[in-house]
């Protein structure tokens, strides 16, 4: 199964509701649900889960996500963590390929992050990116 196959099982067996409901306390308001949001204080609820589109919003401080970015909030973990401990409670087995692949992009990712470092300091600190730096200013 694929990354994002592993994600839309993990999604359909555990409803959003419930996941969200072990940590906020959750009414029902229309077809959503509303609750005190648990990432910042406030008094009245701007917390709303929509079942509908598996995701969560707060129109407080503006965060919103679906099971795995509301884990990773208030957990502090990453996506693979995240992953990790959604798949155990829906009972999905995270195998050997899916491993492989978080390692391949891991490796793409560092190879991003190192041009992208390599080309920043050719353009701020090389003779050779003066020419884009005048550019820039002009601009």
């Amino acid at each position: 199964m694929t990354s994002s196959g592993i994600v839309a099982d993990i999604k359909s067996r555990l409803p959003i509701v419930e996941l969200v409901g072990e940590t906020v306390a959750l009414k029902r308001a229309g077809s959503a649900y509303k609750g005190l949001c648990p990432f910042h204080a406030e008094k009245t609820p701007s917390f709303i889960v929509t079942p509908d589109r598996e995701s969560w919003h707060c129109f407080g401080c503006g965060k919103g996500g679906d099971v795995f970015t509301f884990l990773m909030e208030r957990d502090g973990v990453d996506f693979r963590e995240a992953l990790t401990r959604l798949a155990e409670k829906a009972g999905v087995e995270l195998s050997a390929q899916s491993a492989r692949e978080d390692r391949r992009r891991r490796r793409l990712r560092e190879a991003l992050e190192a041009a992208i470092a390599w080309y920043r300091e050719v353009l701020l600190r090389t003779p050779q990116g003066e020419r884009a730096r005048a550019y820039l200013r002009e601009r």
